[in-house]
């Protein structure tokens, strides 16, 4: 039996928050950032900066609600509140995550046959296969060490940005100085990155892999574990959501000033796609800065897909009270594991429909921008409850940044509204 007290490696340390942080790059987000980038140059690097504290925040009380309860966030809002609320919020997240799915993979197919050219709808399949194939037939540990790893793929960011010719000072100050100026452009950009950043699905991956995490490593929900336990488990969840929402932001921040010192610098204002970006990056950074940004599109893509698949069988799982958990094998979970296979499906069919991409990640963003504020006062709720909770409620601290990351997501939601 795994003691929580007992020395554990960075790398075991880093791992359901790191994992998340990273999934938060997917392809449409850095087809997102990277329209940023290229639109408004490092005017907006500052959103970076100050919207890391906001997702770290948030993901931390979703990552403490699982720990904590030994339950997701769909199965306390089952146990707490109306069966209607539950409905509604379920309902809305497969809808996101499945149009989600159909733009990371398609951007993936779009990237291959831009390295490889093949038919697009073809390799957008084999990803969704390849996917699907790992969650439902890897064991949970190696699965987790693959996403683990996965992260890595990000680093291939960074080196655009060296490969490129950044003006550091320029940089340095449009990420520590906000630049606003409240036209229309800035502020549905403003609407696009967070409600690129702060997402419903990373709320129940985290809240749901740090329940798995308790069954591999055989240890009980924190309410009821001895206290020096439930202080040295609090301290990693606390420590793994800061470096993955950090790693998140810090590589979002390099896709905007990569791209800023780019497309931006060249009069390319106008990307529509991750695969496009990659594309425009050719002739005016080299086939180096090309070959880095395109395989990152892939990397985040196979680390980000089963995140979204994942997150929306979790849900659906303990709506029902079915059994579930990538811990179990595939005859005990069939339900589970049957929603991961539908829901990547389901993204692979919308790029057999014809759907214009962009449509589609702007309707994906309009239900993660209605449902996300609502969400998070309810999570927020669950967390302050000592009913749900017992003793190990959130600090104000943590609950000072809580409401004002839902605080500014209701913003958001009523810019995009307005707007």
């Amino acid at each position: 039996m795994t003691d929580a007290a007992s020395p554990r490696s960075a790398l075991e340390v880093l791992g359901p928050g790191l994992v998340t942080g990273a999934a938060d790059d997917d392809p449409s987000g850095i087809g997102t950032y990277s329209q940023v980038g290229a639109q408004f140059g490092y005017a907006m690097a500052w959103t970076m900066f100050f919207g890391f504290p906001l997702l770290a925040s948030i993901q931390a009380i979703c990552a403490r609600i699982g720990a904590t309860t030994g339950r997701g966030i769909a199965q306390n809002l089952r146990r707490h509140y109306p069966p209607a609320v539950l409905r509604v919020v379920v309902v809305m997240l497969l809808v996101a995550n499945v149009i989600n799915l159909g733009a990371d993979l398609g951007a993936m197919g779009e990237v291959l046959a831009l390295i490889m050219p093949g038919p697009v709808l073809a390799y957008t399949a084999l990803f969704g296969l390849v996917s699907v194939v790992l969650e439902v037939f890897v064991s949970y540990n190696r699965f987790a060490s693959i996403l683990r790893w996965a992260t890595l793929s990000l680093f291939a960011y960074v080196g655009v940005v060296f490969v490129a010719h950044v003006p550091w000072g320029i940089a340095i100050r449009s990420i520590v100085v906000p630049q606003l100026a409240l036209d229309r452009a800035q502020a549905m950009a403003l609407v696009a990155i967070f409600g690129t950043t702060i997402s419903p699905y990373l709320f129940f991956w985290q809240a749901g892999q740090e329940v798995e995490e308790q069954h591999r490593r055989h240890i009980k929900p924190l309410h009821v574990s001895p206290r020096r336990v439930a202080g040295i488990e609090l301290k990693r969840i606390r420590t793994d959501t800061l470096v993955g929402m950090g790693f998140s932001h810090l590589v979002a921040l390099f896709i905007i000033i990569a791209t800023a010192a780019t497309l931006h610098a060249n009069g390319v204002r106008d990307i529509e796609s991750a695969a496009q970006a990659a594309e425009a990056l050719r002739p005016i950074a080299g086939e180096f800065a090309f070959a880095l940004f395109a395989l990152g599109i892939i990397g985040t893509g196979m680390l980000a897909v089963p995140i979204l698949a994942g997150s929306a069988a979790y849900a659906v799982s303990e709506t029902f009270g079915w059994t579930e958990g990538l811990d179990r094998k595939p005859r005990e979970a069939k339900a589970f594991y049957g929603v991961i296979a539908a829901a990547t499906v389901g993204g692979v069919a919308l790029n057999l429909t014809g759907i214009d991409p962009m449509k589609a990640l702007y309707w994906a963003a309009v239900v993660n921008g209605l449902l996300a504020p609502p969400l998070m006062v309810i999570t927020m709720l669950i967390a302050q409850n000592r009913k749900v909770m017992g003793k190990l409620t959130i600090g104000r601290g943590l609950a000072f940044g809580g409401w004002l990351s839902t605080a500014v997501m209701w913003i958001v939601a009523a810019v995009f509204l307005i707007s």
